[in-house]
């Protein structure tokens, strides 16, 4: 069966779609998958053994080019590559007019949620089938619940990340223990104070423990280097790439990070992970794992350090514990709409630990 998804950013979401792959890959014989992706993410599709190709789409790039002649050449060269195979199913696990115009672009039937279950409703009337995926569960398993239904194979009842991954500490990282602060986001209503990162790092060092502070942009080195000028034992590394960052995470202590797509990476690769939840809620996007988890805070409400410095030393007490995991789902909630921002107080997210 040859397949073509598409996921294409960011990267949180990214990493929240490989559960589905990793389904697909035990359930489907001789699967053969493509991933259309933005970019700056293709190398965590790469990570994954069951995707065979990454089709590398740049839209981000092309809506800010639309007058020059190069993006729309690099356009028809995507629509030349994704029109050369026909599959047996596309899947649009994205939700948005703009994946479901891509989706178009290739042939065979194409599969995504129906109009009340997707994220822009307008979309579900380019799918040819159509499928439920209540908006009160976790991302996690609204496209494990999409791919299922669409390939045609009960749901499987445990799940994993796939990823294929070696957990290694750098040349450039000498201590025995680390921790890596996922503390950069492009929102800035999604950030931890500096002088609460500052204090947690403190409270880590007098234990001994390295802290890595990683940065994807200029802004976000000069945040590091400054906790880095602050507090001694912190260490801005140069910058890494995303395999990169997924070995040295998995080779962590712990991770402490906001709700950003390196602390879901991190809680892919199987490390123990705190979250700081400062303007949205855990109960649909939160980290998940097969290791030690904990998301804490909420939209207005984030946590203090004492809160997160003990759910960190949990999580470092954790290291080494893993386990399949398998979500629990929760019941739909008929009042809740994917258009409304607020928390129902049903729709929650737990694990059973095996």
């Amino acid at each position: 069966m040859r397949v073509l998804l598409i996921k294409t950013s960011s990267l949180g979401d990214v990493v929240h779609c490989l559960p589905a792959v990793s389904d697909m890959a035990r359930h489907v014989s001789g699967l053969r998958l493509d991933w259309v992706i933005e970019e700056p993410f293709s190398e965590i599709a790469r990570m994954h053994p069951a995707v065979e190709r990454a089709v590398v789409v740049r839209l981000r790039s092309w809506r800010r080019r639309l007058h020059q002649a190069q993006a729309w050449r690099e356009f028809s060269a995507f629509r030349r590559l994704i029109v050369s195979r026909r599959y047996d199913l596309i899947i649009d696990a994205q939700g948005l007019i703009r994946s479901a115009l891509l989706a178009r672009l290739a042939c065979g039937p194409h599969c995504g949620y129906d109009a009340q279950s997707v994220r822009e409703p307008p979309a579900s009337f380019l799918y040819d089938r159509k499928f439920a995926a209540s908006v009160t569960i976790h991302a996690v398993e609204r496209i494990r619940r999409l791919v299922a239904q669409s390939v045609g194979y009960p749901l499987p009842a445990e799940t994993g990340y796939g990823l294929d991954i070696v957990a290694d500490r750098p040349s450039w990282l000498t201590a025995d223990r680390h921790i890596v602060f996922a503390h950069a986001t492009a929102r800035p209503d999604k950030c931890w104070a500096a002088r609460n990162w500052a204090e947690l790092a403190q409270r880590a060092s007098a234990e001994g423990v390295a802290i890595v502070a990683p940065w994807g942009s200029e802004l976000e080195r000069q945040r590091s280097a400054v906790l880095a000028a602050r507090v001694p034992g912190v260490i801005t590394p140069p910058r890494l790439g995303f395999r990169e960052l997924a070995s040295l995470m998995a080779s962590a202590t712990a991770v402490v990070g906001v709700d950003t797509g390196l602390t879901h990476l991190a809680s892919a690769v199987g490390a123990p992970v705190v979250a700081i939840y400062a303007a949205s809620w855990s109960e649909f996007n939160g980290a998940v794992g097969p290791a030690f988890v904990a998301n804490l805070g909420g939209p207005g409400a984030p946590p203090s350090v004492d809160d997160v410095w003990a759910q960190t030393q949990r999580a470092m007490a954790a290291r080494g514990e893993i386990r399949s995991w398998r979500p629990i789902a929760a019941e739909p909630t008929p009042e809740l709409s994917h258009r409304r921002r607020f928390r129902p107080s049903s729709a929650r997210l737990d694990f059973q630990r095996r």
